[in-house]
């Protein structure tokens, strides 16, 4: 199962710790979940660009900054498909895009590394229907199961989680 082997991975590479930590949905939380540094390591980057090239349909894979980039690079390679960065801040000089890549009237995957509340995804989805994507999906690597379904739900969006962190947390 690739949600096993995901979480195996995670775990492994210390995806998950433990302590107080400040989310960046300011909320506060007992454990941290870091899959931007985990997926430096090639097998776990590369187990999530491959379950999500052969399991999803896009046009363009895109990810938000800092998060949701290699993410996107990776599956847009596994998928031989392009991606798309989103700027986390608009960019005061040049053409002061807010995405790199052609995203007007393609069927866009977000991909994002955690979600919470959801709100970075929504950022995403805003610009790339501003700049005339389709948007219907949000593949995330783990899932907080903290609002972020719900709350994408009610933008028409279907958040898939590989994993959940309540599966994490048994292991």
């Amino acid at each position: 199962m690739v949600k096993n082997r995901l979480s195996d991975l995670l775990i492994a590479y210390k995806a998950i710790e433990f302590g107080d930590f400040t989310l960046a949905s300011g909320a506060k939380s007992p454990y941290y979940i870091d899959v931007k540094t985990a997926v430096t390591n090639p097998d776990l980057l590369s187990a999530i660009a491959d379950a999500v090239a052969g399991s999803e349909e896009f046009d363009i894979i895109a990810g938000v900054a800092v998060g949701g980039v290699s993410l996107a690079v990776a599956t847009s390679l596994a998928a031989k498909k392009p991606y798309a960065i989103i700027r986390s801040t608009e960019k005061g000089h040049g053409k002061k895009d807010m995405i790199i890549g052609k995203v007007a009237g393609k069927r866009v995957l977000l991909i994002e590394d955690v979600t919470t509340s959801g709100g970075s995804a929504l950022y995403g989805i805003d610009a790339l229907r501003a700049a005339g994507a389709t948007v219907e999906k949000v593949v995330t690597v783990v899932d907080r199961e903290q609002g972020a379904a719900a709350m994408l739900a009610g933008h028409n969006i279907r958040l898939v989680p590989m994993v959940k962190v309540s599966d994490l947390l048994k292991e």
